[in-house]
């Protein structure tokens, strides 16, 4: 599903990633673990096309990357892979049904369909009845979920998530680990996640450690 040769990136003459392979398989979960520093978030910017690597090559679901145009790469970005943060970045002045339809809309998917999906999405995530609600209206679980479903709502081939439980307690955090287990079991959903929460990590199919910009543990 995605293959990274020799990722590398600096900002100014600071070098944050020295040399990064990695290798992901399709319907799999891979966590990047590592301290604060590490290089960690920056590489799941360069593998979801956010950022550009200075030096190497990524591949998503058979497509270099490097080959797109800015406005082919924006629209493959909207189409094939999907964003989890750590703080949703759910627009506020939307409701959470409006939130998830947002990135069908930009890729002008049908309105009555993507509608429909948006809702089947929320009621699969146990937040229907919060669909017309807008983000400060809904806890922090709730707000989690409906950008999840906006993830999903393009069925992208990749989801990407940056410290996806961070923000959430205890229960809303195992909850959310097992949703994706879920989901990469019930719809084949590839998943890169960065972690420091080692319960999310152990429900990965692969875990990588990363020091210094290096990958220095893969299990």
């Amino acid at each position: 599903m995605l293959t990274a040769k020799d990722i590398h990136k600096a900002y100014s003459k600071l070098e944050i990633l020295k040399g990064v392979d990695i290798e992901v398989e399709d319907a799999a979960i891979l966590a990047i673990l590592g301290p604060s520093g590490a290089g960690k978030s920056t590489l799941l910017h360069i593998l979801g096309t956010l950022d550009k690597a200075d030096r190497g090559s990524l591949h998503i679901d058979g497509v270099d990357i490097s080959s797109l145009s800015s406005a082919k790469l924006s629209a493959f970005r909207n189409q094939n892979v999907g964003f989890i943060f750590q703080f949703h970045h759910l627009l506020p002045e939307f409701t959470a049904f409006e939130n998830v339809c947002i990135p069908a809309f930009i890729a002008k998917k049908n309105r009555r369909a993507t509608e429909l999906r948006a809702m089947e999405l929320l009621e699969m995530l146990g937040v229907d009845a919060r669909a017309r609600h807008k983000p400060t209206e809904l806890s922090g679980g709730e707000q989690q979920r409906v950008a999840i479903a906006r993830a999903l709502i393009n069925r992208p081939s990749i989801i990407l998530a940056d410290e996806p439980s961070g923000n959430l307690d205890t229960e809303n955090a195992d909850s959310l680990h097992l949703l994706f287990r879920d989901l990469r079991d019930q719809y084949k959903h590839t998943f890169i996640i960065v972690t420091h929460n080692q319960h999310l990590a152990s429900v990965a199919d692969r875990q990588i450690h990363m020091r210094d910009g290096l990958i220095v543990n893969a299990i």
